[in-house]
């Protein structure tokens, strides 16, 4: 699980989405398989360190993880609000132009 919260996290680095997307599909999976592998499992206290230690590297690169697509969620809204804007501008100054070539005045 660490190996794929590092590869999750590098394809955020990477920009990679659509991968990123595909490692979280897989992780979500092997989260429920281990969680339900726990339940018959008793940790002696190096194990349960161990596995401290383990989660605490999985969530501070969790941690980034979500940074990093809450920045990308902030630029595609940009984008998306500047296309809108643009779009709307287009309009705006189109609409004079159609009314007078109606008319037939340039």
């Amino acid at each position: 699980m660490l190996k794929r919260s590092a590869r999750m996290l590098n394809s955020a680095r990477e920009g990679e989405w659509a991968h990123l997307v595909h490692e979280e599909s897989t992780y979500v999976i092997e989260v429920e398989d281990l969680r339900q592998l726990e339940i018959h499992c008793e940790l002696d206290a190096d194990a349960m360190r161990r596995k401290a230690d383990l989660l605490e590297r999985i969530l501070e690169q969790d941690t980034e993880t979500r940074q990093r697509l809450e920045n990308r969620r902030n630029e595609l809204s940009e984008l998306m609000g500047n296309s809108r804007r643009r779009r709307e501008l287009s309009r705006t100054y189109q609409a004079p132009d159609i009314a007078r070539a109606r008319q037939g005045v340039r």
